[in-house]
């Protein structure tokens, strides 16, 4: 049983990114538009306590991630390093939204995504929290959209989702994969500013 649970971690924070291999020289390393994922609709709560559309981001490029308060390893990590992304794309003047999704909708109310993105300094003019949905309503929505499962420990002690953050354009389309736990974003910081600007 260990076994399996390591498996099936090793795959999510790989994030798939066997599907991906393009080719082609003039490609980013980052680029995923080849492989036809686009964003599926889905009706949440920000960390308001306002209900939101997805399509409401139609129009925007924005970066997206799936984290929960209570995670106990990988999030530390991935919040704070998305927070730096969003505070450079504000210093350099990139157009781009941040989208959150809660893959523990019980227990991440809007009240605890506000504290916790108070907690990171973001700023909620740009970034915004979604919570709200049913436990399978964010499962489906991560497979359908992103192709990554969420998995939750029988334990309870663990929920397993992918570690990336996925850039979808203004058709809805996720053209980018990022490395959620790269703390040197030179690199992301250069493609994300390629990417919004020409695509």
């Amino acid at each position: 049983m260990k076994y399996m649970v390591l498996s099936c971690m090793v795959l999510l924070l790989t994030g798939c990114s066997w599907m991906y291999a393009l080719g082609g020289d003039e490609k980013s390393d980052f680029d995923i538009s080849e492989a036809g994922m686009q964003i599926t609709s889905l009706e949440f709560l920000n960390q308001e306590g306002e209900t939101q559309q997805i399509d409401e981001f139609t129009g925007d490029y924005w970066l997206a991630n799936m984290i929960f308060t209570h995670c106990p390893e990988i999030c530390p990590i991935m919040s704070p390093n998305m927070q730096n992304l969003q505070a450079t794309a504000i210093e350099e003047g990139i157009p781009l939204q941040i989208v959150s999704f809660s893959v523990d909708p019980e227990r991440d109310t809007p009240e605890i995504l506000k504290q916790y993105g108070s907690n990171l300094g973001v700023d909620y003019e740009s970034w915004t929290f979604a919570t709200g949905y049913e436990q399978d309503e964010i499962e489906t929505f991560s497979v359908e959209s992103f192709k990554s499962p969420v998995q939750k420990l029988e334990d309870g002690s663990d929920i397993l989702h992918n570690t990336s953050f996925f850039l979808v354009d203004p058709e809805g389309l996720i053209i980018r994969k990022y490395d959620g736990l790269e703390v040197d974003q030179e690199e992301i910081v250069k493609d994300l500013k390629e990417a919004v600007e020409t695509e």
